[in-house]
């Protein structure tokens, strides 16, 4: 999309599975991309490559989303190299799936920590940009397990929950600064996290699925797209499903 050529997009948890997805997505159309990684250094240079060889400007920054001054740290380094952000992708996130009653409190505590924390870290370091340049496009990760709760996931669906309460009140405080910002929440897609999964329990699941298969990171990404495009610019405090009709 044209509308994106230039932008800067800012993507947490960038370096594999949706988060790579995105970052190859929004390069793609042109965008500059900031994203940050956790572990692997060498998977955020390969992917980091792969974006140069797009004919745009990466750069990639290892961060933990937990960490609030980590995150202000990224906004600065976003705003040095860039002058300005256009678009906010939180997507970094984790799973601990256990029943509540084996659940220890550090793994409930862990996933709140990086999903619904680390949401809230980069949003609250970007937003002050945003409402100066009177322009902004921020994208949540939430997770249908967010809306119809999933047996073994009551620390992910709790986090995936707060993500859309939390998006939908903050569309309302800054829409009038022409700033958006919306929810997407997908179903189970093709990634390492779903890759995990035993192959019987993978069987029962695309059995829930009216599609009768997983999706795509890609598909995910090309969401993205669309809303962080002026395509997309009447359309804030969404929470748009990308599962396949599993959550119809």
């Amino acid at each position: 999309m044209k509308d994106l050529k230039n932008k800067t997009v800012i993507i947490t948890g960038g370096s594999r599975g949706i988060g790579k997805a995105c970052c190859l997505a929004f390069a793609k159309a042109g965008a500059n991309i900031i994203f940050t990684f956790n572990k692997s250094q060498k998977e955020a240079d390969e992917l980091a490559a792969q974006i140069k060889n797009l004919g745009v400007e990466c750069l990639s920054i290892q961060a933990d989303v937990r960490e609030y001054n980590q995150c202000r740290t990224i906004i600065e380094k976003a705003i040095e190299r860039f002058k300005e952000i256009d678009v906010l992708i939180n997507n970094a996130g984790i799973t601990k799936d256990k029943s509540l009653f084996m659940m220890l409190p550090e793994e409930w505590h862990d996933v709140i920590n990086t999903n619904l924390n680390g949401t809230f870290n980069m949003t609250k370091a970007t937003i002050i940009t945003f409402l100066k340049q009177k322009k902004g496009c921020i994208i949540n990760m939430s997770s249908v397990s967010g809306i119809v709760g999933l047996p073994g996931q009551s620390n992910y669906s709790a986090s995936k929950a707060g993500i859309i309460g939390f998006s939908k009140a903050l569309a309302k405080e800054v829409a009038g600064q022409n700033v958006r910002v919306n929810v997407v929440c997908p179903g189970f897609i093709e990634t390492d996290m779903v890759g995990s999964i035993r192959e019987d329990i993978k069987k029962e699941v695309l059995k829930s699925i009216p599609q009768k298969r997983l999706g795509k990171a890609e598909e995910v990404a090309d969401l993205c797209v669309f809303l962080a495009s002026d395509k997309a610019s009447y359309i804030t405090g969404e929470t748009i499903k990308i599962d396949g009709g599993l959550a119809i």
